[in-house]
């Protein structure tokens, strides 16, 4: 594998680089603290119009045709500045794929150009459920054949932008008699249509300008239309796309890893203590040796994981290893950050309170990490039998 970026990589990491420090960051502590969303809707346009809410999808139907790699570099320069921005780009990029991938051509000129362009601020990816979570086999929604329509009812939850997404992927069972994972299907479910109900925003430890909400499906009527690929595929479908998902989630991590790292690191060159800086002290010093060595491991299984896709070999392995540690990497180099700030770091006055609040989420959403270790391991033991 070449390591280095391309020179188109590396126009769109300098171009999410610059962005980010110029729009995203000045804005992310309010955004943290405050219930006007206003500024990072106003983001996400801009970022649609630079290019990077189909980073992954083809220039016919408005994408930025750069490919995984680039969306890997990305992510993470944007959620060096703000994480909750950075989920709703990942989550975009994810339906817009997904549409991209088994949607008919009608479907994706209907909804792939306005994922992209920002016509809608977010698209929105509804699979997890009360009784389906780390096991979407099992989910409860369900959508019944009515003549010319579909008729959806059940629920959904920790649905990202869900107040503001122009259009869902919904994935629910048309087949309830159909052995577990084999009778589900997946289906488009735009704003606005009658029975689709965006419920309550969970108050979340971190990412707060993100929104997180339940949907709900009463009686929930859309066009035969709506179904997306082959009746009873949808399981199969959302696990290649969860696979794609975890490159982002982990380069997410990635990202806030590093801006907790840069941060404390600058610090502990400014700070004096015992008549010498801080970062004098071998302890300080051993913590910016491990915390740089092993985000700089999770950019490189990323990395991987990403060329991987680009290059349309196997990649599900790869993926839940990158996501896996990037995101264990992330939480740890947050806590390290947190601990060489020492007490001020504890305090909303300096970022790494909120970098190590919205680092928490990512070992835990797009599959936890004890999943992956499960979809890693399955893979090892089948190729070794």
């Amino acid at each position: 594998m070449f390591l280095d970026l391309t020179e188109e990589q590396k126009l769109i990491q300098d171009t999410a680089r610059d962005f980010a420090k110029a729009e995203l960051e000045p804005v992310a502590a309010a955004l943290d603290q405050s219930d006007d969303r206003g500024p990072l809707l106003a983001n996400l346009k801009k970022l649609a119009e630079l290019g990077f809410m189909g980073l992954n999808v083809k220039g016919d139907y408005s994408g930025s045709e750069a490919g995984v790699v680039a969306f890997s570099v990305a992510m993470t320069e944007i959620a060096r500045a703000c994480a909750s921005t950075a989920v709703t780009v990942s989550v975009n990029n994810m339906a817009a794929e997904v549409i991209q991938a088994v949607g008919s051509e009608e479907q994706r000129r209907a909804y792939i150009p306005k994922i992209c362009s920002g016509e809608y601020p977010a698209a929105g990816f509804a699979l997890t459920e009360t009784c389906a979570g780390s096991d979407p086999a099992g989910m409860c929604s369900q959508a019944v054949d009515d003549g010319d329509s579909w008729v959806l009812n059940g629920s959904k939850i920790f649905i990202t932008s869900a107040p503001y997404a122009g259009v869902f992927v919904v994935w629910a069972v048309t087949d309830k008699d159909a052995p577990k994972g084999k009778g589900i299907s997946c289906f488009l479910v735009e704003a606005g249509t009658p029975g689709l109900i965006v419920g309550k925003e969970e108050k979340k430890m971190g990412q707060h300008a993100s929104a997180t909400c339940e949907l709900i499906f009463a009686d929930c009527r859309i066009p035969k239309s709506a179904l997306m690929g082959k009746l009873n595929d949808g399981f199969r479908i959302a696990a290649g796309e969860l696979a794609g998902g975890r490159i982002g989630i982990g380069s997410l991590g990635l990202g806030v890893g590093l801006a907790a790292m840069d941060y404390a690191t600058r610090y502990v060159t400014e700070r004096s203590q015992f008549e010498q800086k801080v970062s004098n002290f071998q302890a300080i010093q051993w913590m910016i040796a491990d915390g740089y060595t092993e985000l700089e491991a999770a950019r490189l299984l990323l990395m991987n994981a990403a060329y991987r896709k680009e290059s349309g070999k196997s990649f599900a392995k790869e993926a839940s290893m990158a996501k896996m540690y990037a995101t264990e990497a992330a939480n740890k180099s947050c806590y390290k950050a947190l601990q060489m700030l020492g007490g001020y770091g504890y305090t909303r006055d300096f970022p790494v309170e909120r970098y190590a609040r919205d680092a928490r989420i990512t070992s835990i959403y797009e599959g936890t990490n004890e999943i992956q270790r499960l979809i890693i391991s399955r893979e090892i033991l089948r190729n070794s039998s």
